[in-house]
């Protein structure tokens, strides 16, 4: 009987996830977290930590292991080209984790990773043709997928968050400087943006007021995205989709209002939740997706 099982490791600005998952039902057999070295912009210390908690892993020696990264990544070349979080700039980071793993493994990008996983298991498998999966957390970030393949040009595919706002009161500033979960937590006051959201229920108008202005330049970059790739399904990740209704709601309303006669897509929450990134890289490993 062919094993199934596959080790994917997500590493995060501020953890790095490793599980063991059934590729046939997504299902997590077994879970470790660590914290992610800090500075690292060598990424050797990301390397090792990554190979520890892969030989940690029990009975777990010859399975197939995929790890991710974020920033922009080029998985064709295996090279990181850029982490802001994490420092890296063109580390050769594939060929480093294969010398400190001593086991071939896949690496991949975390947004493109859990856009896999929300496609197989999650929130977009009843669907097909194009989906886009938008975390939003510390920054914002779009995975494209075309009938079950990331759309990648070189790793720069997908950075919605870096548009600069042209006009209208936050004209100067990048999406995610206004519409991520850290800025509209920022703007409000909040230790996080889930307490904003609660607040806007509540009727707090200086909430409400983060609120809108963040949904509106959201819409407009979810609406541009729509335009160019005309995703039928729009799946939103990462802290913000806790807020469930409170953002789904008035997001769709306005990015209905701008596309016009354009087909809109459908936009849901996504239902992995942080495991996401991690089922996405034990797709990857051996070259499965």
């Amino acid at each position: 009987m062919i094993d199934s099982r596959a080790i994917g490791i997500d590493v995060g600005g501020t953890s790095i996830k490793a599980v063991i998952a059934d590729r046939r039902d997504g299902r997590v057999l077994l879970e470790r977290r660590t914290p992610t070295p800090s500075p690292d912009p060598d990424g050797r210390g990301v390397c090792a930590t990554v190979a520890r908690l892969a030989d940690d892993l029990p009975d777990a020696r010859d399975l197939p292991l995929g790890v991710v990264v974020p920033g922009i990544v080029d998985e064709s070349r295996g090279r990181a080209i850029l982490s802001a979080n994490l420092g890296w700039r063109e580390l050769e980071l594939a060929a480093m984790l294969r010398e400190s793993c001593g086991r071939p493994l896949a690496l991949g990008h975390d947004v493109r990773a859990a856009a896999l996983a929300e496609a197989r298991w999650g929130a977009a498998a009843d669907g097909d043709g194009v989906l886009a999966f938008v975390p939003i957390g510390t920054g914002i970030a779009a995975a494209i997928l075309v009938d079950g393949h990331p759309l990648v040009s070189d790793g720069w595919a997908g950075e919605i968050g870096q548009e600069l706002l042209a006009d209208g009161p936050f004209a100067g500033r990048r999406v995610e400087e206004v519409a991520s979960a850290a800025a509209i937590a920022r703007r409000a006051g909040e230790p996080d943006a889930q307490r904003v959201a609660a607040r806007v229920a509540a009727g707090d108008p200086v909430a409400a007021r983060v609120w809108d202005g963040a949904v509106d330049v959201l819409a407009t970059a979810l609406a541009h995205l729509a335009l160019v790739v005309a995703p039928r399904t729009v799946v939103i990740g990462g802290g913000l989709a806790l807020a469930g209704d409170t953002l789904l709601h008035p997001l769709a309303s306005r990015l209905r209002d701008r596309l016009g006669g354009i087909r809109v897509p459908d936009v849901r929450a996504a239902v992995l939740g942080d495991r996401a990134g991690a089922l996405g890289a034990a797709l990857i490993a051996g070259g499965s997706s």
